[in-house]
């Protein structure tokens, strides 16, 4: 008897004991399942909340974008400064090209005259197409190589020659810079006889005769 007891209350320990165990495994597993729901609705909260700024203080999304806009107008500013360097550079080639580019004169008297003209001008001595054409007529009828071996100053040595008929003395005088140092050469000779009347007479349109 004593045997069949204790074998009985030995089973019946076991079982109590069994569904205890099975209790606290569901225990456990509830417990345990209900902080990882939590954990994971406070990890999404979490994710799902954005930075408020504070104000006046601007987020690192604010700063981002104004710093983009800056670079952009600066970007742009340089850009503009750049195509206004490049326009500069283009006009001044441009006028340097029309600078160094001669003018072309046709060589006879009109093309002599005028290239004197265009000299006169640059150095600021006064007169005119007509006043230079009618005094030319007169000294030589337009033959630069004209010699006058009679007057004054053929008797001294020194005759007057070329369109203007100037004087050896007073061509190396009043020679214009830039035109040949030859007293025959139509063009120096007629800037430097115009120099010379521009200094005696005010200007060659001022000259009716003999100068």
């Amino acid at each position: 008897m004593p045997r069949i007891s204790t074998l009985r209350i030995t089973r019946s320990h076991q079982i109590a004991a069994a569904v205890l165990v099975a209790a606290g495994s569901v225990t456990a597993i509830a417990a345990t399942g209900g902080t990882s729901e939590a954990q994971t609705s406070a990890a999404r909260s979490s994710v799902s909340v954005e930075p408020v700024a504070a104000a006046g203080i601007p987020t690192a999304k604010d700063a981002a974008e104004k710093a983009a806009e800056q670079k952009a107008a600066e970007s742009a500013a340089a850009k503009k400064a750049a195509e206004a360097r490049s326009d500069k550079q283009a006009a001044n080639r441009s006028t340097e090209r029309k600078a160094v580019t001669p003018k072309k004169f046709s060589n006879n008297l009109d093309g002599w005259i005028r290239e004197s003209l265009d000299i006169m001008k640059k150095k600021n001595i006064p007169g005119s197409y007509e006043g230079l054409h009618r005094n030319i007529m007169r000294e030589s009828s337009g033959n630069p190589n004209a010699v006058n071996d009679w007057d004054i100053n053929a008797r001294n040595g020194i005759p007057s020659k070329g369109l203007l008929q100037v004087i050896q003395p007073t061509f190396d005088a009043y020679h214009v810079k830039g035109t040949p140092k030859k007293l025959t050469d139509p063009v120096a000779n007629i800037t430097a006889a115009a120099n010379y009347a521009a200094d005696r007479y005010g200007s060659i349109d001022n000259v009716d005769s003999a100068y």
